[in-house]
């Protein structure tokens, strides 16, 4: 398994409530799979990725991704991990609005002492990959959400990682946009890529090797709905 929980749980408090976000979660994830995490909201989909991301620590539990065990890291050594293991995809992009794409996609590599004229030809490349060349020096303000979102995937390739979580990045597209996405992201995946996806939308259980079903923090069977989607 690339990634493996074992009774994962995360809890916080909301004033004098104690919050179970998630509850004993054990999961695994094969490597070169596409796994969707689906569920409503409030189900714990999120901080389960940003758990298994190095984004948040867990209140008790173990997290072992790419054979090493994150629950135990310091705080270099999850910025590390991040840096070297993962690549993510947010729905809201989280594209630098100030740089444009060329440079949005370089950025993370400057944490990786990769020099400048390298950093350019990569992010080139990957615009290229994700079929962004021609805006290669458009900002986030110029471009569509689709082109946006293009843009973070090949942001979150940059370091080749072997982990890819996607947290709803189709939510805020259209049909259209939100299907080309997709395909790109199974595309990696064919080529060898782990992708974790969040998302609520069951219709795109048909680019899925594996489905998770979340409900108020715990793992459940699928619904009818979703189990006929896999059919």
């Amino acid at each position: 398994m690339l990634v493996q929980t074992t009774a994962l749980s995360k809890r916080f408090k909301m004033g004098e409530v104690v919050v179970t976000a998630l509850d004993a979660v054990d999961l695994g994830v094969a490597a070169n799979a596409f796994c969707l995490i689906l569920g409503p909201s409030g189900s714990g989909k999120s901080t389960l990725l940003h758990l298994l991301g190095g984004l948040d620590r867990a209140t008790s539990g173990g997290i072992r991704v790419a054979e090493e065990n994150i629950d135990t890291l310091d705080e270099n050594g999850l910025a590390r991990f991040r840096r070297t293991q993962v690549g993510f995809v947010f729905q809201s992009y989280n594209l630098i609005s100030s740089m444009t794409a060329l440079e949005n996609v370089a950025f993370p590599m400057q944490f990786a002492a990769i020099p400048a004229r390298q950093r350019k030809d990569r992010a080139l490349e990957l615009l290229t990959r994700v079929g962004m060349s021609d805006r290669a020096h458009h900002k986030p303000g110029e471009l569509s959400g689709g082109q946006q979102q293009r843009v973070a995937v090949a942001r979150a390739l940059v370091n080749q990682p072997r982990l890819i979580l996607a947290d709803e990045p189709t939510g805020n597209l259209d049909t259209a946009s939100g299907e080309s996405i997709m395909e790109l992201l199974g595309q990696l995946q064919r080529e060898g890529a782990t992708v974790v996806m969040v998302t609520h939308d069951t219709r795109l259980l048909k680019f899925a090797t594996q489905q998770v079903h979340l409900l108020d923090g715990k793992i459940v069977p699928p619904p009818e709905s979703a189990a006929l989607n896999q059919e």
